[in-house]
């Protein structure tokens, strides 16, 4: 088979053999994956990654050998996979087990190539009326979702999400209809028009206007979901943040934070980091509302092109990036 390889900031296509999958697992091929910001971050060197990546996709099984009625069947995939022993796994949490593989971040290659292997118990069936572009944005979308299962939040706070980013937009789109008070500030026009088009009210934050915009609404949100991918990111979270509110965090980067801490303490700030979220909330969201992914999706590349594809993808501004694979796997 064909698979991508991060090693020291460079991208290959290699020819590793077929994996096999255990007694317990699946062996999928995938049909339309997307890159995300955490490849990206982990090409720059976050957890200092070498292998395999890709996390999101949607994909068709392969084989299975403890259950063969699952071949052929379309899936998306939870990606934290439990050692199945620890007390976080016990009590059905494999998303903290200490022990943890994730797929294409943490000792388990991932979906950036023609097949790849995942436990049978990390598996989602996509309904029917859930097209291939739409259900690639499974995962992400359950960790937009995953705020929701956080928080206690009155339908009627003022909410801001920082960042028009893959992540900041999807969020803004999931929450949309329950809290009409969200405001999404961002650096990019054409990201922000897509919100305005669903009826999100948005704020350009440009290099000229950034201490006016932080200013008019200062101290005012009661809840701020960080979703910049920058450094900075939790300094203007804090900014806009009212006292006694919350700030989630989901940026991930390779990058360190300086933040000055004592506004957490003199503004009693809620710090809440959020990561993922569960594939079955995420499917039934998808099922029962309609999620105009075609306006997230920046372009579409084949698989042989995925160099040619992450160069886009690394364009600040850019929307989400999706890989399309063949119809059948290549030999090695």
């Amino acid at each position: 088979m064909k698979a991508v390889l991060f090693n020291d900031q460079q991208i290959m296509l290699v020819s590793p053999p077929d994996p096999e999958p255990s007694p317990n697992e699946a062996l999928l091929r995938p049909l339309v994956a997307g890159i995300c910001q955490t490849d990206i971050e982990l090409f720059n060197g976050y957890y200092h990654f070498q292998g395999i990546p890709g996390h999101e996709c949607v994909a068709e099984v392969v084989a299975c050998p403890a259950k063969s009625d699952w071949v052929g069947k379309r899936v998306v995939v939870d990606i934290n996979i439990g050692c199945g022993d620890c007390p976080s796994c016990q009590q059905n949490d494999p998303h903290h087990c200490h022990h943890r593989q994730v797929l294409g971040i943490k000792h388990k290659d991932g979906v950036f190539a023609e097949l790849f292997t995942v436990p049978l118990s990390n598996l989602y069936c996509v309904p029917d009326n859930i097209p291939d572009h739409v259900a690639v944005f499974t995962e992400p979308l359950a960790a937009a979702l995953a705020i929701k299962s956080q928080l206690q939040i009155s339908e009627s706070s003022p909410i801001a999400v920082m960042g028009d980013g893959k992540l900041g937009l999807l969020i803004s789109l999931a929450l949309k209809e329950q809290f009409p008070n969200l405001v999404l500030i961002g650096k990019h026009s054409n990201k922000l028009a897509i919100a305005a088009r669903h009826g999100i009210k948005t704020e350009l934050l440009e290099f000229k206007n950034t201490n006016q915009l932080l200013q008019q609404y200062q101290q005012y949100f009661s809840v701020v979901i960080e979703a910049t991918g920058r450094p900075n990111g939790l300094d203007m979270a804090l900014a806009v943040v009212a006292p006694c509110g919350t700030i989630v965090l989901k940026t991930t980067s390779n990058q360190l934070t300086e933040v000055n801490l004592s506004q957490l303490v003199v503004n009693e700030i809620k710090l809440i980091g959020s990561r993922c979220g569960q594939m079955s909330a995420a499917l039934a969201f998808l099922k029962q509302h309609s999620l105009d992914t075609e306006l997230l999706i920046e372009a579409r590349y084949p698989f042989q092109q995925f160099q040619r594809a992450f160069q886009h993808a690394l364009q600040r501004g850019s929307k989400k990036v999706l890989i399309d694979f063949p119809s059948t796997t290549s030999s090695a």
